[in-house]
């Protein structure tokens, strides 16, 4: 087990504070912290007695700084609350170490204590829990407002492949439903939709990219260029 360093403190299974931080990645401090706080909650030394063990330790500059020494009831104390894909992850490779230590004193089969059991429930219901939010927020479909701003993009996209909302492609009732049309069926293509509803809200940023990547074909290029470009003969020219 890399980095666990569970200690034999005097035949007591410990870990240190600042192992815990560093594997949950979390600040020693804020450790500290949650110990602290765990303390106050329990009052008299007597109950936390058997739970974390005040301990100092030496940095590189030889100053001396406080830390604890958790017992392996005391560390699943603590870490019921951290919660996440790696945390749990860390949990279980310490109650295999703490398992293996036990196993090694003691040289006997080690059962899971009820509470580490319960850490890993809580640990496999918020997981669970997490999966059905994202799944939920993946497959929600757009709000009205995202739907209006996908179709004011379809929109202004639309203008500026015609030229401006002045030209004469623009004023071609027929060219300018075919440029429409197209610029929503590549929409719908690259989604497999048919309104707009029908995006998720997971695929609003592909969407808009989508749209704003859009080109038209040459034949529509063509079309709008031609059309575009005639130039009005004055009607004193026909005489």
């Amino acid at each position: 087990m890399n980095n666990l360093q569970i200690l034999n403190q005097n035949g007591q299974l410990v870990v240190s504070s600042r192992t815990v931080a560093e594997n949950f990645e979390r600040e020693h401090k804020t450790v500290l912290r949650s110990i602290e706080d765990i303390k106050n909650q329990l009052g008299t030394a007597q109950n936390y007695a058997m739970l974390f063990i005040e301990n100092e330790y030496e940095n590189l500059n030889n100053r001396q700084y406080k830390e604890y020494l958790l017992t392996r009831d005391g560390f699943s104390l603590l870490v019921m609350g951290f919660t996440g894909p790696k945390a749990l992850n860390w949990k279980l490779k310490y109650i295999q170490a703490f398992n293996e230590m036990e196993q090694t004193l003691k040289n006997g089969q080690v059962k899971l204590s009820k509470e580490l059991q319960a850490i890993i429930m809580l640990d496999q219901k918020n997981t669970e829990t997490n999966n059905r939010m994202d799944k939920l927020e993946n497959d929600m479909p757009l709000f009205n407002i995202e739907c209006k701003e996908l179709q004011a993009l379809v929109r202004k996209i639309g203008i500026k492949s015609l030229g401006g909302y002045k030209t004469p492609a623009y004023k071609d009732n027929s060219l300018r439903t075919k440029v429409y049309k197209d610029i929503q069926g590549q929409l719908k293509r690259q989604f497999g939709i048919n309104r707009y509803e029908a995006i998720k809200r997971v695929q609003i940023d592909p969407a808009i990219e989508t749209l704003e990547n859009y080109k038209l074909p040459l034949f529509l290029q063509d079309d709008i260029t031609l059309l575009n470009n005639q130039l009005e003969i004055p009607f004193s020219d026909l005489n």
